[in-house]
Parts: C-alpha cells; structure tokens; sequence
C-alpha cells in the first residue's frame, strides 16, 4: 500500500483566519522544515549551536519583531501571528522558536534605550539573555538574593545566577537583583531589574559564567553565572528615567511585580512551542508507522498503533484550539479587569506542555529503539518536551495559578 501523505495539522479555524494568517503560517512553515529541520537534524545531537546565518534570515524575515511597533521597524502583529510562528519553528527546532523571544527584552527598555537598541533587536542585531533564577530561587522570585549596591555613577552588583540560556552571544543581560538587604519579613522589597550591556561572545568585567550539562535544549548554553562588583551604570537601572522624573513607584513591592507580571504571552509561547513539538512527534510517527514493517505488514496496519496516532492528534489538536482562543483573547483585550489572562495564560501553558511530553514519549514508542538513537529526530522533540513542564513556570505552578483564580487564595509568604 503506498504511504498516504497527510498534513495532520489542521487549517486555522475559520474565526480566526485571515489571508494574511495563512500566509504568515506557510512561511514559517516552509521556512522551518527547509532551513531549520536539516540543521536541527546535523547540530543538535552533536550540541552545535545556532548558525549566524540562521539568525541573520530569522531577522531578515520578520520573526524578531512579530509584535514589535511598527515605528520601530517591527511587524505591529499580535500574538496570534507570534503562536502561529512559534509553532512551525519548534516543529523543527525548539531552540530556534526560543530565540525569537530574546528580542522582546528591548521593549521593557527605558525610552532613551529603547530608541537605540528596539529597531536593532527587531532586525535581530541586538538579543538579550535572562537572569534571574539563583540556585536557591527558582519559581520563587521573592527569595532572589543577587545584592544591587548604590555606588557613585551607577550599582555593583554581587551574587549568583542559574539557567541563563544565551549568556555568551547576547548583547545585553537582564538581571533580577535587590536593592535592600534580604529581610524575612518584606521579601519582596527592593527588587529591582538592571541590564548590563555587553559585547557577544564576552562577559564584561566582574562577571563570569560556566555552562550548565543540560540534557537538552541544545543549539545554544545556558550559563550560571557569578557577579563579584559588576558595574552597572545608573541608567541600567530600568526605571531609571521615571526615578529621575520623579515620577517612580513608591510601593517596595513594585519591582516584585514587574519581575513577575505579564507572563500569560510567554506562556502562550511556551504553550505553542510545545505543541510544535509534539506536532514534529506526530508527523514524523504518521510517516514511520507506514513504512516500518513488522509481521510482513506496515506497523500502521495494527489497531494498536492507528489509535495511538489517533489520541496523540486529538491531543494536540484540543490544546492548539485552547491556545487560538487565548492568544485571540489576548489581542482583542478581552480580559480587562480579571483574572483570565493569568489563569487562562496557565491554563494553556500547563496542559499544553503535559500533552507534548505524553505525545513525544508515545512518539518514540512508536519508532522502538530507533527512537531512542539520535538518528532520528524523536529523542530531541521528547527531551525538549520534557523541559517545557519546568521553565516559564513549572506544571505545579500553573495549578497553583489556576487554583488561586478559582478558590481563596492560600497564603504564599
């Protein structure tokens, strides 16, 4: 029987597609599976990094600045248009459908910065790197411990920081820090943001970073890194210009809310990047199921095998839908005044990253051993999936999120 040839991705629903939203979504795809997925497939099982030229194309073709201002060189789309991109890109390459996100740090600049560094982030010319977790603070933001130390000119700053992804090659780190001495009893005082511009490839003086063995989510390291007086001048203090403006928050928690807000479009991208993995899983395993032979007959003969295929499409497919609606919600400000961004922000990113572990690792039972070889392009999408249910908030805190919304909250010190 000749193998059957299907798309198991089905066309964006009919109330949120638009001729511009196919477009958008045939050139990403086509850009993934012919630019992204032979590299992935050389690179990654041998720890490569991205290429340049890579990011070069990316930059070239809009995706650093999807939902950048237009003033700024930017596309001006929403976040619709930035799931749908995300998607085809982690379908190859999960690192790649990342790095994308490395160009947003420029819109939480100051506006003197940003008219510099925004139009080069859009061109994908200026990235950023994250640091925020410590090795005794991770999803809990309050416990930062990382000193931010008043000196003529600017701040010193003094501590340690875990799972900065992109340390080396970016432009610029954002750094999570305290401004006060850790007080049990007002932890969330004193948080501050700073960014610390540096050179690609270098750290600057009194920082240093060592990279982290991860077992995944490779194409680019992920650093710890120490500061030990690392100057940061006056203006990397985000706020900085509403400081001087007088104009500056005068709540000690407004630096803790800033650190932790606005994560229901990360989410959503973390929800798109796992379905993209988990679609990479399903139509790789469509393919091998009609031409692995086992019993003289295709394996995708045996009911077993067709009702797997069927479940993971079904599961990918009920969290894609949830996904449209967050994202259309999202775009048309229909969560003013409540809590549904964050809740349905949680929502979509929890089931979305439990499915793709379910549907990668039924992926790779399909393919047997060969699935557990770096031959085949299923023991990337199952590492990578696994990693989603911890980063941009584990699955235990999107619960808790979700829970928070729905019940009293229970006190959190």
């Amino acid at each position: 029987m000749p193998r059957q040839i299907v798309d198991p991705r089905p066309p964006i629903p009919a109330a949120y597609r638009t001729d511009e939203r196919v477009a958008i979504q045939e050139m990403a795809r086509d850009f993934a599976m012919n630019k992204v997925l032979p590299v992935a497939n050389e690179l990654d099982p041998e720890h490569g990094m991205i290429p340049p030229s890579m990011i070069a194309e990316m930059g070239e073709l809009g995706f650093f600045g999807i939902m950048g201002p237009e003033k700024f060189g930017g596309l001006g789309l929403g976040v619709f248009e930035y799931a749908l991109i995300t998607e085809e890109l982690a379908r190859a390459w999960m690192s790649v459908a990342s790095i994308i996100a490395r160009s947003g740090m420029a819109a939480a600049l100051d506006p003197s910065q940003k008219a510099e560094y925004y139009p080069k982030a859009i061109r994908g010319e200026w990235l950023g790197s994250f640091a925020m977790s410590e090795p005794d603070a991770g999803s809990d933001i309050a416990s930062v411990r990382t000193r931010a130390d008043k000196v003529d000119g600017g701040w010193l700053l003094n501590g340690q920081k875990m799972w900065c992804t992109f340390a080396d090659q970016s432009d610029a780190i954002l750094i999570v820090a305290r401004t006060k001495k850790y007080d049990p009893d007002n932890r969330h005082s004193g948080i501050r943001r700073f960014i610390l511009h540096k050179e690609p490839g270098t750290f600057p003086q009194g920082c240093s970073g060592n990279p982290i063995r991860k077992i995944g989510y490779h194409g680019w390291n992920t650093y710890d890194l120490s500061f030990d007086d690392c100057f940061v001048p006056d203006d990397g203090l985000l706020g900085y210009e509403r400081e001087q403006a007088g104009t500056a928050e005068t709540d000690p928690k407004a630096g803790f809310i800033r650190a932790a807000r606005g994560m229901t479009v990360p989410r959503i991208h973390t929800a798109a990047r796992s379905i993209g993995l988990a679609r990479g899983a399903l139509e790789d395993s469509i393919a091998y199921v009609q031409e692995r032979e086992q019993f003289g007959r295709p394996i995708g003969d045996f009911q077993v095998t067709r009702f797997k295929i069927a479940h993971m499409a079904s599961e990918v497919e009920a969290c894609r839908a949830l996904m449209y609606q967050v994202a259309a919600n999202t775009d048309l400000g229909g969560y003013e005044n409540t809590t549904a961004p964050d809740m349905e922000g949680a929502m979509v990113k929890y089931l979305a990253a439990e499915m793709s572990e379910r549907v990668t690792s039924e992926a790779l039972q399909i393919h047997g051993g060969a699935g557990y070889t770096t031959d085949f392009p299923i023991e990337r999408y199952w590492r990578d999936a696994r990693l989603t249910k911890i980063f941009e908030g584990t699955s235990e805190i999107m619960q808790r999120l979700v829970s928070d919304c729905l019940l009293p909250p229970t006190p959190l010190r």
